[in-house]
């Protein structure tokens, strides 16, 4: 058992009772009554509730203000690894916790030192009962998953799963398995071209005669067979379209989407054609914490498990801050991300919504050549999460067994079992940021029949001036836009009769 308020401080959060913020104070308040009952290890729920009447009951007394009250129940509290949970439930995280301290301290953990990680319990129980549960639906012998979840503004891991059953199989798969990552890797492509001054309305031509060069014998496919002339860049990741993918990564150059991938945290990737379709190898701890760079605001982070060390005396034995370095610039990672919001809401992650997935989110499916891997990596405002699945040894899932239908499945579970947890918000756009209204077909200027969006473009992008084609508008809609077609087709004419 855990006594006294300092005893209990040092026990959920490695701080003296003095260093707690006003959320964690609440907790621990709320569990002078019932320490055990409301333990935040083996019910979060009761904790959180009876924390929320402790600091309703300040803000009456006059000793909080309302909004001292708001922000202490949006806080994330970073508890410590429970260690009453069983191994077969955190036996993941604790055999990394333990290398991670080797690694650092030269040693293994004295019983009497403190550390203080970035897990939360419930989250780290949501992970593992999703996975479970995805793993049964599938029902495929000796098929394994991982999940990783982290929180997207410091990169504090928050919850680590390796494998279906860790004293089965310790290899922690999230951490140290090296797959493909298929399709998942396309949003670093997209990026870097964002970052080189094109838009999400940018169009890529000729898509159906793309191949990966002269010297090779190679040229990439869609799943559905179905390659269009052209497209935009939202749409084409919003579709997952490999030539697309090819053909963007030629246009910017494979160093330009090398350079975000290694700023991101994805090392050692291969210099190829097939690099757009996701062929390097990555683990799912590296490719989920690459992933916050986008609701992180062009930020990308350093994962870290352990926040700090107190030896026996309670003084730091070591601390491990925040390590975060600028890689996209603001406008850039907003653009990304709305692409990515429509990868969930309307493209190959779409089924995220029938579910159970309430909340504002995006991410990216993820399938390798013959199923052997699938992948996938979406986020929210307060949470970034992966999860892969595929045999230890590389074999095919079984047919049909795309990302979407193998991975997908489980990380909306994931996020439905934390959504108290993690509460989301609305993404919000970066100062600056022209906001127009398009058809959402033709991806130009909308007539009054057209479906419509908002793009938002950063400085120096190409605006569409140019009315949809697709749609019937008022006469004097049509009139603009025969004037358009007009003036476009004699510039035609003009660039060819002085071969401009």
């Amino acid at each position: 058992g855990v006594y006294g308020v300092e005893a209990m401080s040092r026990k959920l959060f490695v701080k003296r009772a003095r260093e707690l913020s006003l959320a964690e104070s609440a907790l621990v308040a709320g569990l002078i009554r019932a320490p055990s009952a409301l333990s935040p290890w083996s019910n979060i729920e009761g904790a959180l509730q009876r924390s929320e009447r402790v600091l309703a009951k300040m803000r009456q007394e006059g000793f909080i203000s309302a909004e001292d009250e708001r922000s202490a129940l949006h806080a994330h509290l970073r508890i410590t690894s429970s260690p009453g949970l069983a191994d077969t439930r955190s036996g993941y995280v604790k055999d990394y916790l333990r290398q991670l301290f080797r690694d650092q301290m030269g040693g293994d953990h004295p019983p009497d030192w403190q550390v203080r990680t970035t897990f939360l319990p419930a989250v780290q129980a949501a992970a593992e009962q999703s996975v479970a549960a995805g793993l049964r639906r599938l029902g495929i012998p000796g098929l394994e998953a991982a999940l990783v979840a982290l929180d997207p503004s410091t990169g504090d891991l928050l919850a680590v799963v390796g494998g279906h059953d860790f004293n089965a199989a310790p290899f922690n798969r999230a951490v140290r398995s090296r797959r493909q990552p298929g399709s998942a890797f396309k949003p670093f492509v997209y990026a870097a071209a964002l970052e080189r001054g094109m838009s999400p309305v940018s169009v890529l031509d000729n898509l159906q005669s793309i191949a990966a060069g002269a010297y090779q014998e190679w040229a990439p496919r869609n799943a559905e067979g179905y390659a269009p002339e052209s497209q935009t860049l939202r749409e084409a990741l919003l579709e997952s379209n490999n030539q697309a993918a090819v053909a963007l990564q030629q246009r910017i150059g494979a160093g330009a989407v090398l350079k975000v991938a290694d700023e991101v945290g994805l090392h050692g990737l291969p210099n190829v054609p097939s690099l757009a379709l996701g062929t390097g190898l990555v683990t799912p701890l590296e490719l989920t914490a690459a992933y916050a760079v986008f609701p992180n605001g062009g930020w990308a982070v350093k994962p870290r498990a352990i926040v700090r060390i107190l030896d026996d005396g309670g003084s730091t034995a070591y601390e491990n801050p925040v390590d975060r370095r600028r890689v996209l610039s603001e406008p850039v990672a907003f653009q990304a991300l709305t692409m990515l919001r429509d990868v969930v809401d309307m493209g190959t992650a779409a089924s995220a919504r029938s579910l159970g997935l309430r909340i504002p989110a995006g991410g990216k499916t993820g399938t390798t050549d013959e199923f052997k891997d699938a992948w996938f990596v979406g986020f929210s405002t307060s949470v970034v999460a992966g999860v892969w699945v595929g045999f230890d040894q590389p074999a095919a899932i079984g047919r049909d067994a795309y990302g979407a239908r193998v991975a997908l499945p489980i990380w909306a579970e994931f996020m439905r079992r934390t959504a108290r947890a993690l509460p989301a918000g609305e993404f919000q756009p970066p100062p600056g940021m022209r906001e127009v209204e398009l058809c959402r077909v033709s991806y130009l200027r909308p007539v009054e029949t057209c479906p419509v969006y908002v793009e938002y473009f950063k400085e120096g992008d190409d605006i569409p001036s140019r009315l949809c084609p697709i749609h019937r508008g008022s006469f004097r809609q049509e009139a603009r836009r025969a004037v358009d077609d007009l003036l476009a087709s004699l510039g035609r004419k003009l660039r060819h009769i002085f071969k401009w």
